[in-house]
């Protein structure tokens, strides 16, 4: 346990230099850079399945991107959800805070850390957190179009999640559980719409070629 202790202690340590430095030089590795791209889909596709996900490896492939290139796209942000996925609070909650550094908008992040810190018994603070997430979320998906998709939840699945996260944080840290429960319920719509929009876009593609 010690030696595993250890080796998070390292692996968190190192992530957080290379984005100190990433931070302080201001730039990043181009989205071509070999096995970067690769790495980060692999990640995403166990971060997506509703059933059988594999956090471990998920884990495995977003430290990875995060000690070359923690700026590439949002891989902080899945890498601290991925964390919190395995009940690693402490760790998500640090990687998280460095995630909102790199990207003030970045509502999933504002979520998910909001979540580590109401996981960690820092409830005040958590609560605002969450709260500022699901506004930041909302304002993003006014529109109907969200990160790059232009027909999102054509259903009203994560819409209506939304609503429930939002009508639960008003009621206060009295209701903790059940502010947690639901905003994770809504991420969990959330990744079942992105998966949805990733197999209608693969699917329209091939279509487009044939």
């Amino acid at each position: 346990m010690k030696n595993s202790r250890a080796h998070y202690s390292s692996t968190i340590y190192l992530i957080l230099t290379v984005v100190g430095l990433q931070l302080l030089l201001g730039c990043s590795r181009p989205d071509w850079f070999v096995g970067v791209g690769g790495k980060y889909n692999e990640g995403k596709y166990e971060m997506l399945r509703r059933v059988g996900g594999d956090m471990d490896k998920a884990i495995d492939r977003f430290e990875s991107i995060a000690k070359e290139d923690p700026t590439y796209r949002d891989s902080l942000t899945q890498l601290g959800r991925a964390y919190y996925k395995k009940g690693r609070y402490q760790d998500a909650h640090v990687i998280l805070q460095r995630a909102v550094a790199l990207n003030s908008q970045d509502d999933i992040a504002w979520l998910i850390f909001g979540l580590s810190q109401l996981r960690l018994g820092d409830n005040e603070k958590g609560l605002e957190t969450v709260r500022g997430g699901l506004t930041l979320f909302a304002k993003a998906t006014a529109d109907n179009s969200y990160r790059g998709y232009k027909s999102w939840d054509p259903n009203d699945r994560v819409k209506i999640a939304l609503r429930r996260a939002v009508f639960v944080a008003v009621k206060g840290i009295e209701a903790k559980d059940d502010v947690i429960r639901s905003v994770e319920s809504m991420l969990s719509a959330v990744d079942d719409e992105e998966f949805y929009q990733m197999f209608e876009k693969g699917r329209q593609r091939k279509q487009t070629e044939g």
